[in-house]
């Protein structure tokens, strides 16, 4: 009887334990995200569809939150932003987004930085690769000498 009580108090306290790790992460992710206002994407002319469908709905919920995302649907470009506790999505045009990106241009800069910090890592890496495969194709044997085959 007493090993019941233990085990049921055990799991009691890691699922307590494993609910607490979870709601301390999801807290962190929540601050790490900038929140962006919905009245003010209205006010720029972004529309809001609503999501009917079940499919629809879970594609509004893997959306990553607090970020407005480009998409391209039958050859026009559009930016959107997931509302996943409403089932709703914003959506506007390049238009609405340049007048976003007017009003919060604080996110734009942090963006250019990090593109050019990818594109200096990718020349960096191209580098090192072009010059390894100069190496490469300049030595026949790779390296490997007759002294190393033991010979």
């Amino acid at each position: 009887m007493t090993r019941f009580v233990d085990s049921r108090r055990a799991k009691l306290l890691g699922t307590l334990g494993t609910l607490a790790v979870t709601m301390f992460l999801a807290g962190g992710v929540g601050a790490a995200t900038p929140r962006v206002d919905e009245g003010q994407l209205l006010g720029l002319g972004f529309k809001v569809l609503v999501a009917t469908t079940k499919v629809q709905e879970d594609w509004v919920r893997s959306l990553p939150p607090g970020q407005i995302r480009a998409m391209q649907r039958t050859g026009k470009k559009f930016f959107i932003y997931p509302d996943a506790s409403r089932n709703q999505i914003y959506v506007g045009g390049p238009a609405e987004y340049d007048a976003y990106r007017q009003l919060r241009p604080e996110g734009e800069q942090s963006e250019q930085d990090a593109a050019a910090k990818a594109r200096a890592y990718r020349g960096k890496q191209d580098a090192a690769m072009r010059a390894a495969t100069a190496r490469d194709l300049s030595d026949p044997f790779l390296g490997v000498s007759w002294a190393d085959l033991g010979w």
